[in-house]
């Protein structure tokens, strides 16, 4: 790879405080006294391989995850190009700390924390200076992330801003877009959190959440900035809650490339390794039993992906599909006596006669709370995926039952934290004496099976694919992210799964693959969009391969050429 040429119209410390630009020590003699460095450095020049040794060794001095957090958070804030190659190079052991669980420390205590700004707040006793605002802080960019609320450890106000940092940084390190392109957002409505309002150092809007109209007002205000300024880019909308992340994707998906990871990337990861077990047991999509064990924004964001794709890949009708899911929720199974129902579950509710066994009394309309145990007993499902959060709520009795009718039960218990999973992979693995294909949310060991061998639990980790459906949608200049095109990014993960060559290989492939894999999944969703004739680019499909490799950002120090008309 030759080193690119910058012309750079920054000088002395205005260089070495812009974290794009800025090499430290590596600035070479002669870009030192272009630039009017000399002075301001010591005099030894280093690699970018002995920079990484010692910030290495820095962070390493670090005795607390959230304390390396802080480090990296100070060294991305000094420099990119060092920041994304030591992340890179200690990939497996670093996404942790800046990512999930860590991030979600960071955020609980981001008021308490906070150094500078690390994106751009919206907040909304400023909205009619809303545009001024957006175009002084994006100039340029063409992706943006936002959030309402921290799955997990729930409203954390303008501390949420983390999550989108951290999601930008992953579209970056292992997506390949150019973080100058990037941009995280915070829509600041307000907090209903009493610790939050009651904190005298609280940095964001301290007032109780907005609703209703003005929420919406607020939200589209922004939404119709970014289609006026910015049409191609990717709106990535993150952790919202579960009463606006159906209606709001639903409102914006066919007029702007909107993205939900919480609905989309999760449900996709899920697709994806569903489809690997799929493959492992020589069955069909369409021919699946699957009890979603948590109906929330994640959950029925994995039941509609797998739905969807049913519809696409088997060619079934959607009532049809709809037929193959049984969600469950805190109150049992959801079926049509059940109160309250959302609207977005209703094509899934279960016809009350399918469940009369389960009335009250004999005489009696009303039916009892029917079970995860009842459910699993009565339909002898093959997939059962847990976005619950009910920490065990996949008993011994549960497992077993569902072994019992079927030979390769194929168990994702999903939720994050680790603490919070609906069962230890070992159990399963255990319970079901080595039959079992296993999945979880968050990262676990090996399980032993019968025969000794370890077998690799699969992560089923967003950022196995969200930053590549997101650069290939960039990419082709998509005009929407179509449910097509992310099936297409999904088929492409799940054609790499080490469990097709091995049945009792990990689902999916390793994390440290990360990069290569996202790059896979960029230009399966890039040829989609380009066949399908939602890109905006006038590339050939045998093309997209060699434009994608094109536009790959790597951290690589390029050399400066100081230009008064150049880049600042």
């Amino acid at each position: 790879m030759s080193t690119p040429i910058f012309r750079v119209a920054l000088r002395g410390e205005a260089l070495l405080t812009h974290p794009r630009f800025n090499k430290g020590t590596a600035f070479t003699e002669k870009e030192r006294h272009a630039f009017g460095l000399i002075g301001k450095l010591p005099y030894r020049v280093n690699s970018l391989d002995e920079q990484c040794q010692r910030a290495y060794d820095q962070l390493q001095s670090q005795t607390t995850d959230i304390g390396k957090n802080s480090f990296l958070q100070s060294m991305k804030d000094q420099n990119w190009v060092l920041f994304y190659t030591l992340l890179t190079r200690h990939l497996r052991e670093l996404i942790p700390i800046i990512y999930t669980p860590t991030e979600a420390e960071a955020i609980a205590n981001y008021s308490h924390l906070f150094r500078r700004s690390e994106g751009l707040y919206l907040t909304f006793p400023n909205r009619d200076s809303m545009e001024e605002d957006f175009l002084e802080a994006t100039n340029g960019k063409n992706s943006g992330l936002n959030f309402e609320a921290i799955l997990g450890i729930g409203d954390q106000g303008v501390g949420g801003i983390g999550i989108s940092a951290a999601k930008s940084v992953i579209y970056s390190l292992i997506g390949g877009i150019d973080p100058s392109q990037a941009i995280a957002v915070t829509l600041d409505v307000g907090t209903n959190n009493e610790g939050l309002l009651n904190d005298p150092l609280y940095v964001g809007w301290p007032h109780e959440r907005i609703r209703g109209k003005e929420y919406d007002d607020f939200v589209d205000q922004f939404v119709q900035l970014v289609r006026k300024h910015f049409p191609h880019s990717l709106l990535h909308f993150e952790d919202y809650g579960v009463t606006n992340a159906q209606r709001l994707l639903k409102r914006y998906r066919d007029t702007h490339a909107v993205f939900n990871d919480d609905i989309q990337g999760t449900g996709a990861v899920t697709l994806s390794t569903l489809m690997a077990a799929v493959g492992v047991t020589k069955s069909k999509l369409c021919d699946q039993r699957i009890i979603i064990y948590g109906a929330g924004s994640a959950g029925l964001g994995i039941t509609k992906q797998l739905r969807d794709a049913m519809v696409s890949i088997d060619n079934i009708s959607i009532a049809e599909a709809n037929s193959k899911f049984w969600l469950i929720d805190k109150h049992g199974l959801i079926t049509e006596s059940l109160p309250d129902v959302r609207e977005d579950l209703k094509e899934y509710t279960r016809k009350d006669d399918e469940w009369r066994e389960f009335r009250t009394s004999q005489t009696s309309d009303e039916m009892s709370e029917i079970r995860l145990l009842d459910v699993v007993r009565k339909i002898q499902p093959t997939v059962l995926i847990g976005t619950s959060t009910h920490a065990g709520g996949f008993t011994r009795e549960v497992v077993e039952s569902m072994a019992a009718g079927c030979e390769r039960p194929i168990i994702f218990p999903l939720s994050n934290p680790s603490k919070l999973v609906e069962v230890d992979p070992k159990e399963a693995n255990d319970w079901t004496k080595g039959k079992a294909l296993l999945a979880t949310g968050s990262p676990f060991p090996p399980a032993k099976m019968p025969n000794g061998k370890d077998y690799i639990i699969a992560e089923c980790n967003n950022a196995l694919i969200y930053p590549g459906l997101g650069f290939g949608a960039m990419i082709s200049n998509s005009r929407q992210m179509t449910d097509t095109m992310i099936i297409a990014g999904a088929r492409r993960l799940a054609s790499l799964s080490p469990a097709l060559q091995d049945p009792d290989d990990a689902l999916l492939p390793d994390f440290g693959d990360a990069p290569a894999i996202n790059f896979e999944v960029a230009v399966a969703v890039a040829e989609q969009a380009i066949e399908e004739g939602s890109a905006g680019v006038d590339w050939k499909k045998e093309e997209v391969r060699e434009k994608a490799r094109e536009k790959l950002w790597q951290p690589v120090y390029g050399e400066y050429v100081y230009d008064e008309d150049g880049e600042k």
